[in-house]
């Protein structure tokens, strides 16, 4: 009796096994209240991909919603959304909508924000290409600000309640990049921006020339700036600093591109500087996005 209940039993586990190897594969997660559009960046002559994630309200409101752009969006998205969808459920936060802003499709997520996200071609180039028979492009970030401006947020307002005169931009380390381009070229695009980890040290320290540039012919920058870094963005002790890549003090950069906006006491500015302990280049951003979409909104409770 015994043997012929084992071989019962084995029976059951192989048919089990069959009907779970015949099912097909499974489907992928979706984030709920999330939508993809497709956008051909006729000035680039691109493809890319906006994510937009909608307020938990936007369904039963009329209102209209602040509006987060995201860089790096196959990692910022969920990240920035579920953050700011948190926020506004637990602790008050005004709700938003989110946009992620994708890599060019058909490029391997390196090659599209090299290109799409600094404002030059390096001076010591030694980069390689990850993408077989492509050479590495870089300085696209100019023309990629403007395509958000005149191609994105068209798209935007004309298909969502969004509340385009309060955009915030969103970027972490090259991201940030493309954020001090428009900031320093057309700073009005956004209203906010919040700038994580920037790569100061790209092409020897570009962006410092840049900055001094915009002070010689401007006598205001009117923007709100919330920058954030990590602690441990640093060199160990005894390291020589430079501007080169592997020599790049981060927060140091960092403090001194802050200190010398702070210097020019432009009356529309609001910028601010925090360095976060036991942080380093890949755990940082939450928390700066947590902290800079609160230095944002929290003054408009």
């Amino acid at each position: 009796m015994t043997s012929l209940l084992s071989a019962l039993a084995l029976v059951s586990c192989l048919v089990n096994a069959a009907a779970f190897a015949s099912t097909s594969a499974p489907a992928p997660y979706q984030l709920e209240g999330t939508e993809v559009r497709d956008i051909h960046a006729r000035s680039l002559r691109r493809d890319y991909q906006l994510m937009v994630a909608l307020p938990d309200s936007y369904k039963s409101s009329a209102r209209r919603y602040p509006v987060l752009f995201v860089t790096d969006a196959g990692y910022a998205f969920p990240v920035v959304r579920s953050i700011a969808q948190r926020l506004a459920r637990h602790a008050g936060m005004e709700e938003v909508i989110v946009v992620g802003l994708s890599y060019a499709k058909g490029d391997s997520p390196v090659h599209s924000r090299r290109r799409d996200y600094t404002p030059t071609t390096p001076r010591a180039n030694g980069y390689r290409s990850d993408m077989p028979g492509r050479a590495p492009v870089f300085g696209e970030a100019g023309a990629y600000g403007r395509f958000i401006a005149e191609e994105v947020f068209p798209l935007v307002a004309a298909h969502y309640r969004a509340d385009m005169d309060r955009k915030a931009f969103v970027g972490h380390s090259y991201g940030s990049l493309l954020g001090l381009e428009v900031l320093l070229t057309r700073p009005a695009t956004f209203e906010h921006y919040i700038l994580g980890s920037p790569s100061l040290w790209f092409d020897r320290g570009v962006m410092f020339d840049r900055e001094q540039a915009y002070a010689r012919s401007h006598r205001d920058l009117p923007a709100s700036v919330y920058f954030g870094i990590g602690a441990r963005e640093t060199l160990a002790p005894g390291s020589t600093r430079s501007r080169l890549e592997e020599e790049a003090d981060m927060v140091a950069d960092l403090k001194e591109f802050g200190a010398a906006l702070a210097s020019r006491r432009y009356p529309g500015l609001k910028s601010r500087v925090e360095v976060f302990d036991g942080d380093d280049h890949a755990s940082v951003f939450p928390v700066v996005f947590t902290r800079g979409l609160r230095a944002w909104l929290d003054k408009a409770r």
